[in-house]
Parts: C-alpha cells; structure tokens; sequence
C-alpha cells in the first residue's frame, strides 16, 4: 500500500500567467491562502510558517515575476508594478480553479496585495498585510543608489554585491544573522545575481519609489483587514500602521514584537494572528 503523504508537505509547481511562468508551493487543505513575499525575497521567506499554516489553510506561496524562480521577462515584456503583480496573481488563482482567496502580502508583496484587494473586491475574502509598504519609504541604502540617474543603473544591476545585498536583509529593524536566516539570504542572492534577475529587481524598485498609487487604493478597500507590524521595525515605524488601520476603516491592527519580517522573526506569534483573524467569523 503507497505510503500516505503529509498534506502540509509542500509541492511545488509552475503555471503560465499574464506575462510570466510562475512557480508556487502549494500546501493543506481548507480556505485558500496566497502569501506574497517582499522585495528580493521569494517564496521561501514564509519556510517558516507555511507548514503552520497549512494545518489549517490550503497555502499558495508563489514567487513573483522576476523574483525567486519564476520567470524573469525583460521590462519591455512585463511592467514590474503593483498592478502587474496582482493580475499575476489573479491568472495563478484562476489556473487554479480558485474563485475566492485570502491574501496575506509582507512589505511589497503587501503593496501587491492591497492592489489586487481594491481592484478585485469579489476575489479576496481577507487580507493581512504585513509591514505593508502603502506611505513614502525611508529609502535605505539600495534605493538610494537605484535612484541616481546614469551610476545607479550600472551599480545595481552590475556592481551591487553579496554584502550590499545582504544589508537590506540585516538591517536594524531586522532579524539578527543567525545560521538558518544568513543561508537563506544567500540563497536569495544567488537567485538574484543574474542578468534577467537583477533588471527585473531594478524595475521593481522604480515602481516602488512612488506609493501614490498604493495611498489612492487604500481606500477602496472593502475586505476584511488585519494589519500586522514589527515593533522594532525601524524603516517604517509602527505609527504608520495605526494610520494605515485607520484608514481602512477600522481594520484590525496587531503589534509584534519584531522587526521588519515576522513570519522569519516570531513565526509562532505570527501563525497565531493570522489562523484567529482567518477563521474568525467576523466580516467587519
């Protein structure tokens, strides 16, 4: 007799989406769930989680476009913005069969989630956002360089190394370098350090410096939302996160005591907030 698999195992798999070939893990069983990364990060980000959350959920993980080990189309074929993610992310959910889904999007990828939620209102049933990138960022050391017109070009897509890159990751506000997290950051910029990769990131970056397109969504959203921030997370501190619940109506607001990626740095706390507010009846 075959040996039974354990649902919470995850598969991955690829499907063609608007623009880009995506892969995905998926895992569970239950109301689907689609975690979406930050930026230059991938799927791997939610390790830590996606097995917890599966005893509960059917977890979609997928890497974005031009991030992790999805496609990476030049920018004349695909356009690297909030709203080319999310209809992304609408093609994976429809090659899937899936009619209704929670999002759950940390940093960027919760800028990508927020855009899907006010453009699809019928498609998402909740959403968590997670440090959320909605209001202007503090730009850190990537984005400066990224900004400069001319040099900074050359410097990211040629010159921004292992160090630079891991800074972004290691930065205060962020977890400390332990064994596991420095392995998976290297991880993340081996899949990084390439041609189509590193112009793809840069694209994103350029659609990222300009969040009135996130401020206008806000709005717009009528799904259920629970807010999560780091308390130690430096970039963007946790007052924006009251104004971001606020502004979504009410929405629930939870506080961690974390930087800026609580799913690596507390994933209990984190697993916990996301199942209660997930399978809570409450629709306000």
């Amino acid at each position: 007799m075959p040996e039974r698999r354990d649902p919470r195992q995850p598969i991955t798999r690829d499907v063609a989406a608007r623009g880009a070939r995506i892969r995905f893990v998926e895992a569970g069983g239950g109301p689907p769930l689609v975690l979406v990364h930050d930026y230059l990060a991938s799927r791997v980000a939610w390790d830590d989680v996606l097995w917890r959350l599966a005893e509960r959920f059917h977890v979609i993980a997928p890497d974005l476009p031009g991030f992790g080990e999805s496609e990476k189309p030049p920018p004349s074929r695909y356009r690297y913005d909030f709203d080319a993610f999310s209809e992304s992310l609408v093609d994976l959910a429809s090659a899937m069969g899936l009619v209704r889904l929670s999002l759950c999007g940390h940093a960027m990828g919760g800028a990508v989630a927020l855009t899907l939620a006010a453009t699809y209102a019928h498609f998402v049933d909740k959403l968590v956002l997670v440090n959320p990138l909605v209001y202007p960022p503090r730009l850190d050391t990537v984005a400066r360089i990224a900004s400069v017109p001319i040099l900074g070009p050359l410097v990211f897509k040629q010159l921004f190394g292992r160090t630079l890159f891991r800074s972004r990751f290691f930065s205060p506000g962020r977890a400390a370098a332990n064994g596991a997290s420095a392995r998976r950051v290297d991880h993340l910029f081996e899949l990084f350090d390439a041609p189509a990769a590193r112009e793809a990131a840069y694209a994103t970056m350029h659609a990222m410096l300009d969040t009135r397109p996130l401020m206008a969504s806000v709005p717009r959203v009528t799904t259920p939302t629970l807010v999560i921030w780091g308390r130690a997370n430096r970039s963007s501190p946790v007052e924006q996160g009251r104004r971001l619940a606020r502004e979504l109506g009410g929405s629930r607001f939870e506080v961690l005591d974390c930087g800026a990626s609580p799913a690596e740095e507390c994933p209990g706390a984190f697993t916990s907030a996301v199942t209660s507010f997930l399978a809570s009846d409450d629709r306000s």
